[in-house]
């Protein structure tokens, strides 16, 4: 009852990219319905992130991943094993793309010493209870409980052959997460209204080759895995979300008035936030 009459606050806990800024860690955010926390991807320190953040270190109500890009699963061993050293008994559930449960599997087999010596040795661990419930999709409707669903929609990344935008619903709130995408006809209609809009972005003006090492691929690299300001700009005008909250910035070296000016040149004129760390919206 107490998650269908609260309003679903949004916590960006890391708004990072792979550049290992100091002060963002990466790509995770939560949802929280009263006692629910729906976490979305598991980037570098999202424990951590979770304890400042005042939210359960004993694990989420549910975890949903994005795409199995490294710096949004970084985190994830840590969020399984230090939340049941936190004293989780009981699974949660991973919700993701085919490859989510053979990654889970390998990093169980990675930690399985550990696994071993903390159930068996000094520290009497519960166990299995570092075990998580693993479930691989791709799209439609993945969460439906106390009155919260959330759906996840395709969306194009690159190479990747699945990754996922998601859609949170509950006590009359919409909140859509993009992931890692480029610009996406479904997601543009999929945030149609949305209240929160949370989505990556990069700057049109800094696409030189010169701008990043990686040279002549590097402006083909963006426009097939990220949304440039201007695009992002379209994508909010047809969708015209009550907020736009801006995160995993690939900045080059862009302020956000420059990143804002792409995004009014795309014919979005509502209001834009740049995320920091440990935001609510």
């Amino acid at each position: 009852a107490a998650a269908q009459q609260a309003a679903p606050t949004v916590i960006t806990l890391g708004t990072g990219t792979p550049f290992p800024d100091p002060a963002r860690q990466g790509p995770a955010t939560a949802v929280t319905v009263g006692p629910m926390v729906l976490l979305f991807d598991a980037g570098t320190g999202v424990e951590r992130q979770l304890r400042a953040a005042g939210l359960p270190m004993s694990g989420p109500t549910a975890l949903f991943l994005t795409h199995l890009h490294s710096d949004h699963t970084l985190g994830l061993a840590d969020l399984i094993l230090t939340s049941w050293v936190m004293r989780r008994a009981r699974p949660f559930r991973v919700i993701g793309p085919p490859g989510t449960a053979r990654m889970i599997d390998r990093l169980a087999e990675a930690y399985a010493e550990d696994i071993r010596i903390r159930t068996e040795g000094l520290e009497h661990e519960v166990a299995g209870g570092w075990q998580v419930r693993v479930a691989e999709t791709e799209g439609g409707v993945v969460f439906d409980s106390g009155g919260v669903k959330v759906t996840a929609i395709p969306v194009p990344h690159g190479n990747w052959p699945v990754a996922f935008a998601f859609v949170v619903e509950g006590a009359g709130r919409r909140i859509v997460i993009s992931g890692d995408t480029r610009y996406s006809d479904a997601l543009a209609a999929a945030a149609r209204g949305a209240d929160v809009l949370v989505h990556e972005v990069y700057p049109s003006t800094r696409m030189a080759p010169e701008d990043r090492p990686g040279g002549e691929d590097w402006p083909e690299y963006l426009r097939q895995f990220h949304t440039s300001d201007v695009e992002l700009g379209a994508l909010a005008a047809r969708a015209r979300p009550r907020l736009l909250v801006l995160t995993h910035v690939v900045r080059m070296g862009a302020s956000d008035a420059e990143l804002l000016a792409g995004i009014r040149r795309g014919g979005y004129q509502g209001p834009v936030a740049f995320a920091n760390d440990l935001d609510r919206f």
